[in-house]
């Protein structure tokens, strides 16, 4: 009963459009940067997200909606192919080569006739070229043109909104359209202090720090800058659902907001943990949705996104040319359908997580393979090196956290104390498992693997990873894990990083800073 979904996956996906189903809808497809579980619908009174929360008012608020990867190429790479990370080759490590073979559903749709485009951050970073070595255009094509002057001088120029107003003027009006609007806030870097001086907030409006940062003034600031952020993306949703409404698009328009992983602060971002992959979703769709208002709370993953803009846009899966998808369509979830009572739907009750070769700075450009399984109970992970450094070696600075005000507050407390709690979390070693209970313990501090009262559990979770993982034929499972460290990392570059730079040359990574990086004896 572990993998029983997995055992259905050829019948799933091929749903057919039934005479009493609405006219296929246009969608609009909207992916911040870095956003994690925090919006004022979920609770979070320290970010503003009214456009958000309208989405999820008027449609569905997802509660248990996790990336299989927090990072933002291998988990985009999961969206377009409704496949995990580990089932894609390549593609399952950050600034990769996407492999050929696989058709993003922005191209399968583009195939079948209609508007696809795309603003500001597709699919990406890395290389994605056809098998004639020609670049793909795996989002649609791109409306960058309209500038603005954004709040802050680490934000985007990109007016997100007019450049979806361009691409509505463009698009043929006798054919559907999809457009991919991607954000690239939150992510790094941040205005320091922005979110007090120009977002009007308050150090006290934060009523919680997880505990695996420290409870102070940089961190809170920090916090509330990545906020600012995150209510700019929603600001440019809000002018786009305004757009829709003014020409009467709104109610035949499928909308899905989302993140691509959490947020860039350490130990989310980057990492296998709960809060690295726990994400925001709303989706709205009037002319589709039944009983709209509700709460999800069934589990869905990232890879359930390709199978359901298929089904909604009456395209069979195995017509368009799209490897076997992994995913689910959600079309059962927004007509109201049990999955008990929709043949060909699994249990929704969990969802798989992992993650590859991420940014590089490690010996031999080796990553930090996991996996691991999350349930409403539970959270456990399985750390396949345990002697790597999760973040990337010290001495290269933690190339995978990105800089910022909490993880240089983080590294310059455990120089003064090298026994620091925070430091260890989030970027000391881990062990070779790690088991968390998520109702007592929801950010994931104390492992129980060690504690007999778990031993049963452990066991079951255990077991459940191996058998989904083996029937999806995870080299990691199948005895060729390494080959994710071989394949080429497509900044040529960065290529031999770690070894190059213990020998003196300076490679350029402007996503770190060298004062992060710590003496090569540490």
């Amino acid at each position: 009963m572990f993998f029983v979904g997995f055992l259905i996956l050829s019948s799933h996906w091929n749903t057919s459009y039934a005479a009493d189903q609405p006219k296929r809808p246009n969608i609009l497809f909207a992916l911040a940067d870095d956003w994690g579980y925090h919006a004022s619908v979920l609770g979070t009174r320290w970010v503003s997200t009214p456009a958000f929360d309208r989405v999820a008012k008027s449609g569905l608020l997802f509660t248990h909606a996790y990336t299989p990867t927090a990072k933002c190429a291998p988990s985009r790479s999961a969206i377009l192919t409704g496949r995990n990370p580990w089932q894609l080759k390549e593609a399952a490590n950050h600034i990769c080569y996407f492999p050929p073979e696989f058709k993003s559903f922005c191209e399968a749709l583009t195939e079948q006739g209609w508007n696809v485009g795309h603003t500001q951050k597709g699919w990406g970073p890395g290389t994605a070229l056809d098998a004639n070595g020609k670049p793909r255009q795996m989002t649609g094509k791109g409306y960058n043109k309209r500038k603005t002057q954004p709040p802050t001088s680490a934000m985007s120029s990109n007016d997100y909104a007019g450049n979806f107003e361009e691409f509505l003027n463009d698009a043929e009006k006798d054919k559907p359209w999809f457009f991919w609007y991607g954000s690239i806030e939150p992510h790094r870097a941040y205005e320091y202090g922005s979110g007090v001086a120009k977002g009007g907030k308050k150090l006290s409006d934060i009523d919680h720090v997880p505990g695996y940062w420290p409870d102070n003034e940089t961190v809170r600031n920090d916090l509330l800058d990545y906020a600012f952020e995150v209510e700019y993306f929603d600001h440019h949703l809000g002018r786009m659902l305004e757009l829709l409404e003014k020409k009467g698009l709104l109610e035949n328009t499928l909308i899905v907001v989302t993140s691509d992983n959490g947020m860039p602060f350490p130990r989310s971002k980057g990492n296998a943990q709960e809060v690295a992959n726990h994400l925001p979703l709303a989706i709205s769709w009037k002319n589709g949705i039944v009983n709209p208002g509700r709460r999800v709370n069934e589990f869905v993953s990232f890879i359930d996104l390709a199978p359901t803009f298929i089904d909604v846009a009456g395209l069979n899966w195995k017509e368009i040319g799209m490897s076997s998808a992994t995913g689910q369509s959600l079309l059962s979830i927004l007509q109201d359908k049990p999955a008990a009572t929709t043949p060909g739907v699994a249990v929704r009750d969990r969802v798989i997580i992992g993650r590859e070769r991420n940014d590089i700075g490690r010996p031999n450009d080796q990553g930090f393979p996991v996996r691991g399984i999350i349930n409403e109970k539970y959270a456990y992970v399985r750390n396949f090196e345990p002697t790597r450094w999760p973040s990337g070696n010290p001495e290269t600075g933690y190339l995978d956290t990105d800089a910022g005000a909490t993880k240089t507050n983080i590294i310059a407390a455990h120089r003064k104390e090298p026994a620091d709690k925070f430091w260890q979390l989030c970027f000391g070693k881990r062990d070779a498992e790690e088991l968390y209970d998520l109702a007592s313990d929801p950010d994931c501090l104390h492992n129980l693997v060690a504690d007999a009262k778990h031993i049963s559990v452990l066991g079951a979770l255990r077991e459940q990873l191996r058998a989904e993982l083996q029937q999806q034929q995870d080299p990691r499972i199948t005895g060729n894990g390494d080959v994710f460290d071989q394949y080429q990392h497509a900044n040529k570059g960065h290529v031999g990083f770690y070894e190059r730079f213990m020998k003196g040359e300076k490679i350029p990574t402007p996503w770190v800073l060298d004062s992060d990086r710590e003496p090569a004896n540490k």
